[in-house]
């Protein structure tokens, strides 16, 4: 279980917990002097903000944070029982409560297949929880690349780099697009939370 719990807290980590911090546009193009200059144009976008005020990464935080919580809690709930189960049979064995060996050799062998089923139980949780990561990583990869192709159309990056902690050691503010970036993604994503509520809705009336 606690193996578990620390993937799922890896997860959510990377992922990153959102805010509610509007991006404001850059009343003038990110990076234009670049061009102009005649040498390579570059760009770069901001992770930590695309992380945090994309309205994809936002709700995809939520549904793994839903899925670790409702994980957590039942395999808290089983392994208490788990737990509960040998203690019992420590006791009753201690005290001589059962009335043959074939007795306690079967109850015995009920919690190993109660300990077993608990192990494959966990297996598949934190199996469930890595698909539904690789869901979100090649969801956000494919909606970036698909938006960038777009709106590189028109400003003409030769390059545009991640940026992310220390992995660029300066870049100046005027080659950030991730204002842009953010504002045109949110434009065009359609919130998937939003609607499975509007059918839930529907079902109802």
């Amino acid at each position: 279980m606690k193996k578990y719990m620390f993937m799922a807290a890896a997860a959510i980590v990377a992922l990153a917990s959102c805010n509610n911090e509007s991006p404001k546009m850059d009343e003038k193009p990110a990076a234009a002097e670049a061009g102009q200059e005649g040498g390579v144009k570059i760009a770069y976008v901001e992770v930590d903000s695309l992380m945090t005020q994309y309205e994809f990464c936002k709700e995809f935080t939520l549904i793994l944070e839903k899925k670790s919580t409702n994980a957590r809690n039942t395999l808290n709930s089983k392994g208490q029982a788990l737990q509960s189960a040998m203690a019992n049979f420590q006791q009753k064995l201690q005290n001589n409560g059962f009335t043959s060996r074939e007795q306690a050799e079967g109850q015995q062998a009920a919690i190993q297949r109660q300990q077993q089923s608990l192990q494959e139980l966990q297996a598949r949780l934190e199996n469930e929880l890595a698909q539904e990561t690789q869901k979100y990583n090649a969801g956000l990869r494919d909606s970036l690349s698909h938006f960038l192709e777009a709106y590189n159309k028109d400003k003409k990056y030769d390059l545009i780099l991640t940026k992310q902690g220390d992995n660029i050691l300066y870049a100046a503010k005027r080659f950030d697009i991730t204002a842009d970036v953010i504002n045109g993604l949110n434009k065009r994503y359609k919130s998937t939370l939003k609607t499975a509520e509007v059918k839930k809705d529907e079902k109802k009336k």
